[in-house]
């Protein structure tokens, strides 16, 4: 087990940390490679981290900017993932268009847009088909259920191991979603939690011994850094 855990004092400390270690991982991929690629979540929490990184000066050219998993909604819906990643950052900075690659979600069958984002990773990775490439840095948020990404409690997503992307749901509603597999072959995945609501998953998702299915972050266990950083209200009974 290669995880580590911190606890800040509040929110204003959680997002202060995110963008130190998102910085020092972004600047240390570009001098290393060339280049950073990064996969974003979605929901709340990650709003004021986005903000705060399009106030930095960075080579947005040398920037790549993916997404770990979207609704499967237009992208100009208020629960797209993508349209809250354009506001809170992208749109603020000069980073080239082809450097965004959003999920589509504009395809008939969900199935045939996770297709099409798996085939864009394998030409931007130069991966083979059954090969996973490797991220820079993995964003991930965790539900009050455990969840990450779209893996959801019980559903077919957490069982693919021989995809990139493939379908979630939630209530019946269908998302795209990275695979367990594709997380954990990234160099840092950073999980970024908020609110005392997160904390009983916490409790299973940190056991020495507990259900995967049930609680789908326990699924995430990368070769590279695997870092959580939880505020006080949520990390306080850790």
């Amino acid at each position: 087990m290669n995880r580590t855990v911190e606890v800040l004092p509040d929110s204003t400390a959680l997002i202060q940390r995110s963008l130190e270690l998102v910085l020092a991982r972004m600047q240390a991929a570009i001098a290393e490679r060339g280049r950073c690629t990064i996969a974003l979540s979605g929901g709340s929490t990650p709003k004021p981290l986005y903000e705060q990184i399009a106030a930095q000066n960075l080579p947005w050219e040398l920037v790549h900017a993916f997404w770990g998993d979207e609704r499967y909604v237009p992208a100009d819906h208020p629960d797209s993932n993508q349209k809250m990643a354009r506001q809170a950052w992208l749109d603020a900075v000069p980073i080239p268009p082809e450097n965004i690659h959003p999920m589509p979600t504009d395809e008939a069958d969900p199935a045939i847009a996770a297709d099409k984002y798996e085939a864009e990773l394998q030409a931007f990775f130069q991966v083979a088909p059954g090969e996973f490439p490797t991220l820079d840095i993995m964003l991930q948020g965790m539900g009050d259920d455990g969840h990450t990404a779209s893996l959801f409690p019980h559903t077919p997503a957490l069982a693919v191991h021989d995809r990139l992307v493939t379908v979630g749901s939630k209530d019946g509603q269908p998302r795209i979603t990275f695979t367990a597999p594709l997380i954990n072959h990234a160099r840092t995945v950073l999980f970024v939690v908020a609110g005392a609501s997160k904390r009983s998953a916490l409790a299973h998702v940190f056991a020495p011994v507990d259900d995967d299915a049930t609680y789908p972050s326990r699924l995430i266990q990368p070769s590279g850094e695997h870092i959580w950083l939880l505020d006080q209200a949520a990390g306080q009974d850790l």
